[in-house]
């Protein structure tokens, strides 16, 4: 599909205002069961992992039904029985893949979240038609359940496509901070005297968003976007334990630039810094 197309399709189900009055309630109820500040949220974003976990999980789910889909088109009756056996696993596999994908859909918002809620509709059309065939295969009805499980392939093969737009056009899941540079050089970007104690104050170095801390006589420079969805951790608070929680997620770093927890999966880019002359200035880590 040309680039064009694909966009403009994307963008159609963007301005679907419509979608709103149903994926509107069902978000707020996904943030209820899956809380923000809980361990369920680190496990299903993949902070563990140092990955989102979703995309993994959609590998095992469209690995096996595109294998089952072989094997009852090429396969003959000896893989028949393994053709079964993989549409099974696929359905077992896309429960856990299908909660970690809410979990990540309830951070969304506008265009984005109608996209994934058109993407969470057609994996579940997937699902649906790919369990009707299980039924049907057990039925010894071979003929039916190939033809559901020809079009839960073509659900879900819409619906990967929709996923890889949020990903890939969209950055839905993708580090923030992965194409941000610091300089070099040491490079000044604060006056000395405007960095209090104990207080986030944003900064720039070279078109650089940063984020600097003083505590004491130690100073501390961060990548002030959030390597979870790009907010500004300047706006996020300095807790008691020295970690830095990010104002949109609950996303909290240690001072480092390390994960304490999530829903962030990829560590904030810490920077070397010091004060000369009555100036802050910054460089690219080289520790």
């Amino acid at each position: 599909m040309k680039p064009q197309a694909r966009e403009m399709i994307a963008e159609r189900i963007e301005e679907l205002e419509a979608l709103d009055t149903v994926s509107e309630p069902l978000q707020r109820a996904v943030r209820i069961a899956v809380p923000q500040e809980s361990r369920l949220k680190d496990l299903l974003s993949g902070t563990w992992l140092g990955h989102p976990l979703h995309p993994p999980l959609t590998d095992v789910v469209i690995g096996a039904w595109t294998s089952a889909l072989l094997l009852d088109l090429i396969g003959g009756e000896h893989g028949e029985e393994a053709a079964d056996r993989l549409v099974a696993a696929g359905i077992l596999a896309a429960v856990p893949t299908a909660t970690a994908g809410l979990s990540d859909w309830a951070e969304l918002g506008s265009g984005s979240r109608r996209v994934g809620s058109v993407h969470a509709v057609g994996n579940t059309t997937a699902l649906l038609l790919h369990t009707l065939s299980w039924f049907a295969r057990r039925r010894g009805d071979r003929a039916r359940g190939l033809a559901l499980s020809a079009l839960g392939y073509g659900a879900a093969t819409f619906s990967a496509w929709l996923g890889g737009h949020l990903s890939f056009a969209k950055g839905v899941g993708v580090n923030q901070t992965a194409f941000d540079e610091a300089p070099s050089e040491w490079t000044a970007v604060l006056d000395e005297a405007e960095l209090p104690d104990a207080t986030p104050i944003p900064a720039r170095a070279n078109g650089l968003g940063v984020v600097l801390l003083r505590r004491g006589q130690q100073l501390y420079a961060l990548d002030d976007r959030c390597s979870h969805r790009g907010c500004s951790l300047h706006e996020g608070e300095l807790n008691p334990d020295e970690t830095l929680t990010c104002p949109c997620h609950g996303s909290t770093f240690r001072l480092d630039g390390s994960i304490v927890k999530g829903p962030a999966t990829s560590p904030q880019p810490a920077f070397d810094v010091r004060t000369n002359e009555g100036k802050v200035e910054i460089r690219r880590s080289t520790g």
